[in-house]
């Protein structure tokens, strides 16, 4: 056990095992006591590599994150301290790592229910190596104005309230992690000040022990009396009996041992820590107490009378001049995390999307307000969640099977196509599923897919301005625009295209009207006047009566049909019908194991 300070201003740690909020409260601990550099040099992430971007007063910093000890010993050698958040499964074995490492002084343990064989064997390689073990069961510890250890001495407020932000006069060790918070605000009150503050742990066998801590403040010239905390169960306070018999501490201790109040219970107690247990009469708070006594201790005849102990302590050594108090100064202000400023009503900050469709916020998802749950229960189908994220609102049955119907016709049209091909063409090259699948969606425009939304919008601009089939086509005609949604390749008149069959014969059993898909099968019956294949295709069936779907359901308004139609909404759900079919062609080529694709000369055409 080293016999003198162990934290400095220029203290440097590592910290295992990544906890956001205990890492950016040592940040905050360290700018508020001014450090030039932030005193977590490094986190260790088992199998994580890369970066944490964290707070260092108003400035955002990056922090190396490393996947191994020993990886990050040797990035950061100043890096004496290794604070540790492991498991109690895993806090034994990264502990003794972090100790083998010759660059390591010292190693705080936060877990509880380390086993004590564990414990034992870090306690003896620590001692063997003069090393420092802060635990197991530990908040850590605090040195004022320099450095602290994880959650040590709790929020920001409380740091300040405490005057931890400089050093004073005063050396505190504990057994209780909480009970040293509420006796750095005790000494604040009636001193200048701790100047190091040490939190042992409570369990049986503490990696380093009160008395440890004790003669190591003896022997660091800014602290000029020593408050110890101990509590009933094991032996370690008559260490520092010993120590103060011996004369081996030589300013004044002021000490009270917990747990008096055992003595009021028929049968033995065990109180929260796993060593505050009385094994015998000598392991009693009263013993202890009176031992301490007994050896030169200051021991109040209870626990309210030690902050009154501490006082006179204190002032008897300010009068003695062995004390000069230290100045006060304002520490600087810690900028406030924007989500809890925003909490508290602080400030107001704009927010920078915003979404109407789905919310993930609460105990589930929930999309348009209907939680995931009750989309399950209810049955919905696909076409019910397009409808919640699509059109915010459930539409009836008939509409959402009809979307269905119109994602199934549309899937896929073969190989031949451009989106198909282009598919095909990537995963035969080595691509992934999303790079195949995203190189045939990006041949969808106006000459393969788009032209599902311009039959829509051409449609209802004619039909709604009272266009006669003939005024609507020869104005197109007379513009240079073919009317999208007629004509094919391959149907005609006398050999119809099934899908167009299908729909029509769907929207007339189950849709309130059809005058959009009755207007365009008028406009087919002028086309077909001119051309044999200027039939309604499939693209101008599903626009027509998409169109029918949105004013025939009395759920939506003029303008929302509009601003529907505008969108491109129609154009989506070919998108997604198209998706299955892309997906579908690229897990072909891939199980059919096809090599790169490479256009025959024969069918190209080279010329000058």
């Amino acid at each position: 056990m080293t016999t003198g300070q162990i934290f400095s201003r220029n203290t440097q740690s590592l910290f295992y095992n990544y906890k956001q909020l205990p890492i950016q409260r040592m940040l905050d601990f360290d700018f508020l006591c001014g450090r030039e550099t932030p005193s977590v040099a490094g986190i260790i992430n088992p199998g994580s590599e890369g970066f944490q971007k964290l707070f260092f007063g108003q400035e955002e910093i990056a922090i190396p994150v490393h996947s191994s000890i020993e990886a990050a010993c040797s990035a950061h050698p100043t890096a004496d301290v290794f604070i540790n958040f492991a498991s109690f499964r895993s806090a034994a074995a990264s502990s003794m790592a972090a100790l083998q490492q010759p660059t390591i002084r010292v190693v705080a343990i936060i877990a509880e229910g380390v086993p004590e064989s564990d414990a034992k064997l870090l306690i003896a390689y620590a001692r063997t190596n003069n090393k420092v073990v802060i635990g197991p069961a530990t908040v850590g510890g605090i040195q004022a104005g320099a450095f602290k250890i994880g959650d040590t001495a709790g929020t920001i407020d409380n740091i300040i309230h405490c005057k931890l932000y400089r050093p004073g006069s005063v050396g505190f060790v504990s057994k209780s992690g909480g009970m040293s918070n509420e006796l750095y605000n005790t000494i604040a009150r009636v001193t200048d000040g701790i100047y190091e503050g040490i939190a042992i742990g409570g369990d049986v066998f503490p990696g380093s022990t009160l008395s440890d801590h004790v003669i190591r403040f003896n022997n660091i010239p800014q602290v000029k009396m020593m408050v110890v905390l101990g509590e009933l169960g094991g032996r370690d306070e008559y260490s520092l009996v010993e120590a103060l018999k011996e004369g081996k501490i030589h300013k004044p201790v002021v000490a009270w041992v917990s747990g008096t109040c055992a003595r009021l219970f028929k049968s033995e107690v065990q109180f929260g820590h796993a060593g505050a247990k009385s094994g015998g009469e000598l392991e009693s708070a009263q013993a202890k107490n009176q031992a301490l006594l007994e050896a030169g201790a200051v021991v109040p005849t209870s626990y309210e009378a030690l902050e009154t102990a501490i006082k006179e302590t204190f002032d008897k050594l300010v009068e003695e001049g062995k004390i000069t108090p230290v100045s006060e100064v304002k520490p600087p202000e810690i900028p406030e995390d924007l989500s809890f400023a925003i909490k508290s009503g602080k400030v107001r900050a704009p927010t920078h999307i915003i979404s109407t469709i789905s919310d993930d916020r609460g105990d589930e998802p929930c999309y348009a307000g209907v939680p995931m749950s009750s989309i399950i229960e209810r049955g919905f189908s696909v076409g019910d969640v397009i409808s919640l994220l699509w059109f915010k609102r459930s539409l009836p049955r008939y509409c959402t099977q009809f979307i269905e119907i119109c994602i199934m016709l549309c899937a896929d049209h073969g190989p031949c196509v451009s989106g198909a091909h282009n598919t095909i063409v990537t995963a035969r090259a080595g691509k992934d599923l999303v790079s195949s699948l995203v190189s045939g969606l990006l041949t969808i425009g106006p000459r393969f897919g788009g032209a599902i939304d311009d039959a829509a919008r051409y449609f209802k601009d004619a039909y709604d301005r009272g266009l006669t089939p003939y005024e609507f086509v020869e104005g197109m005609k007379k513009q240079g625009i073919r009317v999208p949604g007629i004509g094919h390749r391959i149907k005609s008149r006398d050999n119809r295209d099934k899908r167009v069959q299908l729909l029509q014969q769907y929207a007339h059993n189950h849709f309130p009207s059809v005058k959009y898909m009755d207007y365009a099968v008028q406009v087919e019956n002028y086309t077909l006047s001119k051309a044999n294949n200027l039939v309604l295709n499939v693209d101008g069936a599903i626009g027509s009566l998409f169109l029918d779907l949105l004013s025939g359901s009395g759920m939506f308004t003029k303008q929302e049909i509009d601003e529907i139609v505008e969108i491109g909404y129609l154009n989506g759900l070919f998108v997604l019908a198209r998706s299955i079919g892309l997906i579908g062609h690229t897990f072909d080529q891939k199980r059919l194991k096809q090599p790169l694709y490479r256009h025959p000369w024969e069918d190209v055409l080279y010329t000058k």
